[in-house]
Protein backbone atom coordinates (compact mmCIF):
# COMPACT_ATOMS: atom_id res chain seq x y z
CA UNK A 1 0.00 0.00 0.00
CA UNK A 2 1.23 3.35 -0.95
CA UNK A 3 -0.55 6.76 0.02
CA UNK A 4 0.17 9.49 -2.57
CA UNK A 5 -0.55 13.65 -1.41
CA UNK A 6 -0.21 15.95 -3.79
CA UNK A 7 0.23 19.52 -3.77
CA UNK A 8 0.84 22.42 -5.74
CA UNK A 9 -2.72 23.37 -7.76
CA UNK A 10 -3.67 27.09 -7.76
CA UNK A 11 -4.62 29.54 -10.13
CA UNK A 12 -2.18 31.18 -12.59
CA UNK A 13 -2.88 33.23 -15.94
CA UNK A 14 -2.30 31.56 -19.41
CA UNK A 15 1.32 31.65 -19.92
CA UNK A 16 2.52 30.85 -16.32
CA UNK A 17 4.29 28.26 -14.61
CA UNK A 18 3.57 25.71 -11.82
CA UNK A 19 5.19 23.33 -10.33
CA UNK A 20 3.26 20.29 -8.80
CA UNK A 21 4.20 17.94 -5.75
CA UNK A 22 3.19 14.62 -5.30
CA UNK A 23 4.40 12.87 -2.01
CA UNK A 24 4.46 9.29 -1.22
CA UNK A 25 4.63 7.27 1.88
CA UNK A 26 4.25 3.65 2.26
CA UNK A 27 6.36 1.00 0.52
CA UNK A 28 9.44 2.07 -1.08
CA UNK A 29 8.70 4.59 -3.65
CA UNK A 30 11.50 3.51 -6.03
CA UNK A 31 9.10 -0.26 -6.60
CA UNK A 32 6.69 2.36 -8.21
CA UNK A 33 6.44 4.16 -12.10
CA UNK A 34 4.83 7.40 -11.73
CA UNK A 35 2.45 9.07 -13.61
CA UNK A 36 0.20 12.29 -13.56
CA UNK A 37 -3.53 12.16 -15.10
CA UNK A 38 -5.74 15.08 -14.99
CA UNK A 39 -9.57 15.54 -15.69
CA UNK A 40 -11.54 18.71 -16.35
CA UNK A 41 -15.01 19.30 -15.41
CA UNK A 42 -17.26 17.01 -17.71
CA UNK A 43 -14.48 15.26 -19.20
CA UNK A 44 -12.88 11.81 -18.83
CA UNK A 45 -9.71 11.35 -17.19
CA UNK A 46 -6.65 12.16 -19.81
CA UNK A 47 -3.14 10.93 -19.18
CA UNK A 48 -0.53 13.44 -19.37
CA UNK A 49 3.24 12.26 -18.30
CA UNK A 50 4.35 9.46 -16.50
CA UNK A 51 8.28 8.74 -15.11
CA UNK A 52 9.96 4.82 -14.76
CA UNK A 53 11.10 3.76 -11.03
CA UNK A 54 14.52 5.29 -11.46
CA UNK A 55 13.48 8.53 -14.03
CA UNK A 56 15.74 6.48 -16.53
CA UNK A 57 12.39 7.10 -18.93
CA UNK A 58 9.56 9.34 -19.36
CA UNK A 59 6.55 9.88 -21.39
CA UNK A 60 3.73 12.72 -22.25
CA UNK A 61 0.61 13.27 -23.60
CA UNK A 62 0.92 15.30 -27.18
CA UNK A 63 -0.96 17.98 -25.46
CA UNK A 64 1.64 18.69 -22.90
CA UNK A 65 4.76 17.60 -24.73
CA UNK A 66 7.72 20.59 -24.31
CA UNK A 67 5.95 22.16 -22.04
CA UNK A 68 5.71 20.06 -19.19
CA UNK A 69 8.18 17.90 -17.04
CA UNK A 70 7.86 14.73 -15.41
CA UNK A 71 10.87 14.07 -12.10
CA UNK A 72 11.23 12.15 -9.46
CA UNK A 73 13.49 12.51 -6.58
CA UNK A 74 13.46 8.81 -4.93
CA UNK A 75 15.44 9.77 -1.66
CA UNK A 76 12.50 12.43 -0.97
CA UNK A 77 9.57 10.00 -2.41
CA UNK A 78 8.43 12.12 -4.44
CA UNK A 79 7.28 13.17 -8.16
CA UNK A 80 7.46 16.58 -9.63
CA UNK A 81 4.88 17.81 -12.70
CA UNK A 82 6.86 21.25 -14.30
CA UNK A 83 4.15 23.13 -16.19
CA UNK A 84 5.57 26.10 -17.91
CA UNK A 85 3.74 28.40 -20.62
CA UNK A 86 0.28 26.93 -19.09
CA UNK A 87 -3.16 27.33 -21.55
CA UNK A 88 -6.68 27.44 -20.30
CA UNK A 89 -7.40 24.22 -21.64
CA UNK A 90 -4.94 22.86 -18.80
CA UNK A 91 -7.32 23.84 -16.20
CA UNK A 92 -8.24 20.59 -14.18
CA UNK A 93 -7.65 18.42 -11.11
CA UNK A 94 -4.48 16.64 -11.57
CA UNK A 95 -3.45 13.99 -9.75
CA UNK A 96 -0.67 11.39 -9.19
CA UNK A 97 -0.83 7.53 -9.89
CA UNK A 98 1.40 4.65 -9.10
CA UNK A 99 1.98 1.55 -10.97
CA UNK A 100 3.97 -1.32 -9.85
CA UNK A 101 4.23 -2.78 -13.47
CA UNK A 102 7.73 -2.67 -15.17
CA UNK A 103 6.94 -1.24 -18.43
CA UNK A 104 9.22 0.92 -20.76
CA UNK A 105 7.92 3.25 -21.36
CA UNK A 106 5.86 3.43 -18.65
CA UNK A 107 2.41 3.31 -18.90
CA UNK A 108 -0.03 5.97 -20.16
CA UNK A 109 -3.39 3.95 -19.44
CA UNK A 110 -5.02 4.68 -15.83
CA UNK A 111 -5.72 1.28 -15.54
CA UNK A 112 -2.42 0.03 -14.96
CA UNK A 113 -1.90 2.15 -11.83
CA UNK A 114 -2.97 0.95 -8.88
CA UNK A 115 -2.92 3.49 -6.06
CA UNK A 116 -4.00 7.34 -6.90
CA UNK A 117 -3.88 10.70 -4.49
CA UNK A 118 -7.12 12.74 -3.90
CA UNK A 119 -5.95 15.30 -6.56
CA UNK A 120 -4.98 19.04 -7.02
CA UNK A 121 -6.81 21.94 -8.66
CA UNK A 122 -4.98 23.73 -11.60
CA UNK A 123 -6.98 26.92 -13.15
CA UNK A 124 -5.25 28.69 -15.99
CA UNK A 125 -7.35 31.93 -16.53
CA UNK A 126 -7.37 33.50 -20.04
Amino acid sequence: QVQLVESGGGLVQAGGSLRLSCAASGRTFSNYAMGWFRQAPGKEREFVAAVTRYGGTTTYAGSVKGRFTISRDNAKSTVYLQMNSLKPEDTAVYYCAADTHISIPPASDGKNYEYWGQGTQVTVSS
